[in-house]
């Protein structure tokens, strides 16, 4: 193909390539959504058990989620699109994790998908943290 013989180029199969790579691109929003999002939830509920890793969890998955939004950005539709099913995810999964019953955390989200993506979101929570 480098010489541009489109000739030879089998459409149907890169076709499926690209829709492969656009559900691989979605898989791993998902999944760096759903940590985002236990992490949050965890972390109003087990004070005792805040650390630096915490931190770091949180950080690394907001600049995950912002740099696959740069690389395409049509996955903040996406974003916003499954927000909620992740959110009832990463619930699920804070309830598993922290041994709490389930009802301990709200059915639906107390912040919104822009505040989750926010190093602004918990600040003076880490802040405390941290000094």
């Amino acid at each position: 193909m480098q010489q541009g013989n489109f000739a030879e180029l089998d459409i149907a199969n890169l076709i499926e390539e690209l829709t492969d790579m656009g559900k691989r691109e979605r898989r791993a929003l998902e999944s760096n959504l759903v940590v985002l999002l236990m992490h949050l939830l965890k972390y109003p509920y087990q004070v005792e058990k805040r650390s630096h890793s915490w931190l770091a969890t949180i950080f690394e998955h907001r600049r995950r989620l912002r740099k696959a939004f740069q690389d395409s950005p049509s996955l903040k539709n996406y974003f916003l699109e499954v927000f909620d099913e992740c959110y009832l995810d990463a619930r699920q999964l804070a309830a598993l994790e922290t041994g709490l019953p389930l009802d301990t955390f709200p059915i639906e989200a107390t912040f919104d998908p822009e505040e989750s993506l926010d190093s602004e979101f918990l600040r003076d929570q880490i802040l405390s943290l941290i000094c």
